[in-house]
């Protein structure tokens, strides 16, 4: 950014520049020393004066550099999950805003996605707009992504699209995105449960709503689920809660699953496991977890509920992964919890959302190829270093058909007072795979 700023002055020192030599020139007008007949020769040589001069230093009339390209990028608002939006923020950080000459055009989708759908649709084609867009990237790619995209296809075949976490059935969402990029979800249908038993677990309660099942990610792992837990010798038990984005909201949601915590626990014994397929609900499951006990066993983010949960100030760490995963696990086990929760060290949403971001400016500059898993991958290490992401082309349950424009990957469970699990290093066996 330091050259857009270097940029930015030049145009201002170009633009006092020019205010000066019109005010030379209706000085002199007034005096009469240029007649009318050379009037048009004075404007047109101040003119190009100044476009020649903006041109060798590569801004617009508005002062901004001159971007070759821009990418849209849209996310949720922090209300149900912050890890996209702050993934967002930092491809803004690193390529900056088209607003102020850089690359990284950030819009969110209503909170109230479901019953909004029409904006969502409306806020995807927008980019499409901008002649200078080349690739519209959206994480996570609600409900509507889908008719966005074939929209933004109609309108502008050129345009990259990109999905990160798609909530639409892969071969929907598949049709349409150039690539989309999901968390393992398979694949966690096995390693969380896994997990659950070696920490202790002799329970495993799944927490979801119909909305949620009505994806055929998420149901099909709820399956891989209750199957590996008969396997692994764990009772598998299914509880509904509120769906956030019905009428209680994410208050509702949120205070239905405090209230419950205690009583499942109750129910089923500390040894159990929990997991929630919506973000909103696991701060107020941790906050009762570690106050009561059971375990969590596993979040995609160290930020997702923690710091709520804890009652803990993370701002000072923003960003700093390594130290948000350092000071939870310090509160954790000062209040008991340790060994009995769990979390990925790198967000899968803010990693996903910047990592589309890097590897997007790649293809379009031509050092990455479409679909090529290493590519993606080298993008994602950019903002997870040293960490090694395990990742798939799915495959679908009814085909057996591997989808080359839809890549799945994990990483390791870190449990807080405990250490990595080695669960990337676990090989699901191959049947878990072929549960529809």
């Amino acid at each position: 950014m330091k050259n857009n700023k270097f940029i930015t002055a030049r145009f201002h020192v170009n633009l006092c520049f020019f205010c000066k030599l019109m005010g030379i020139y209706f000085f002199i007008k007034i005096k009469g020393v240029i007649h009318m007949q050379n009037t048009r020769y004075f404007v047109k040589l101040v003119l190009v004066m100044l476009i020649v001069s903006l041109a060798a230093f590569g801004v617009t009339a508005a002062g901004e550099a001159a971007a070759a390209f821009h990418i849209g990028i849209m996310t949720g608002t922090v209300s149900q999950s912050e890890d996209e939006l702050r993934g967002a923020e930092q491809a803004v950080k690193k390529f900056g805003d088209v607003t102020n000459g850089g690359m990284i055009k950030h819009v969110t989708y209503p909170d109230n996605f479901m019953s909004e759908m029409e904006t969502t649709i409306g806020q995807i084609v927008g980019f499409a707009d901008d002649p200078l867009m080349k690739v519209i990237i959206v994480n996570q790619a609600i409900p509507g992504t889908t008719e966005g995209f074939r929209r933004v296809k109609e309108k502008r075949p050129d345009i990259i699209c990109l999905a990160g976490e798609p909530q639409e059935d892969p071969n929907v969402i598949g049709a349409v995105a150039d690539l989309a990029v999901n968390s393992d979800t398979l694949a966690m249908g096995y390693i969380m449960p896994a997990a659950a038993k070696k920490l202790g677990a002799k329970t495993y309660v799944h927490i979801s709503f119909p909305r949620h099942m009505s994806y055929e990610l998420l149901s099909r792992r709820r399956k891989i689920m209750e199957e590996a837990c008969k396997d692994l010798g764990i009772k598998f038990v299914f509880e509904t809660a509120p769906d956030p984005t019905s009428d209680v909201g994410v208050a509702g949601a949120q205070q239905y699953v405090l209230e419950k915590t205690q009583a499942w626990l109750k129910k089923y014994g500390k040894n159990t496991a929990f997991f929630s397929t919506n973000d909103a609900q696991v701060e107020p499951l941790l906050k009762q977890i570690t106050a009561h006990g059971g375990y969590y066993v596993q979040t995609d983010s160290p930020l997702q509920g923690y710091a709520g949960a804890l009652g803990i100030d993370l701002s000072k760490e923003k960003g700093n992964w390594k130290a948000i995963v350092g000071k939870i696990e310090k509160t954790i086990v000062s209040k008991g919890g340790k060994g009995r929760l769990a979390t990925w060290s790198y967000p899968s949403g803010y990693c996903i959302a910047a990592g589309l971001g890097e590897y997007a400016k790649r293809v379009v500059e031509k050092k990455a190829k479409m679909k090529k898993e290493a590519d993606v991958m080298k993008a994602f290490e950019v903002f997870s270093p040293g960490l090694a992401w395990n990742s798939s082309a799915y495959i679908d349950g009814a085909t057996g058909a591997k989808m080359k424009n839809f890549l799945l990957l994990y990483q390791d469970t870190y449990v807080f007072g405990k250490g990595s699990l080695g669960m990337n290093k676990i090989k699901v066996p191959e049947k878990y795979y072929r549960i529809k």
